[in-house]
């Protein structure tokens, strides 16, 4: 498929952009080139190549959820600016 002039003014408007005729070209170049190289790998035999999501295995790198104390409520609201009734006082912003 060849991207034309056309096509690229309708993504530039779409994406609500002004471009110069100068950029016009450009970009009608640019992606002429991408859908050449993507013509280029499809050229490739992958029928005995398994569809990944990543290259290397990846693994849960999450660490272990352990129960512990939490922080005394005096300590943690020590740093507030506003405390109340053992809670953080923040300003209302619902009317």
């Amino acid at each position: 498929m060849k991207i034309g002039v056309k096509e690229v003014e309708y993504v530039a408007r779409l994406a609500r952009l002004t471009l110069s005729d100068e950029e016009k070209d450009e970009f009608t170049e640019q992606l002429n080139d991408i859908l050449t190289y993507m013509d280029k790998l499809n050229e490739l035999d992958t029928k005995e190549v398994k569809p990944t999501s990543h290259v290397i295995p990846v693994k849960n790198v999450f660490r272990v959820d352990n129960v512990r104390e939490s922080l005394p409520r005096e300590p943690s609201l020590g740093n507030a600016p506003e405390a109340e009734k053992g809670f953080y006082k923040v300003p209302k912003i619902i009317e």
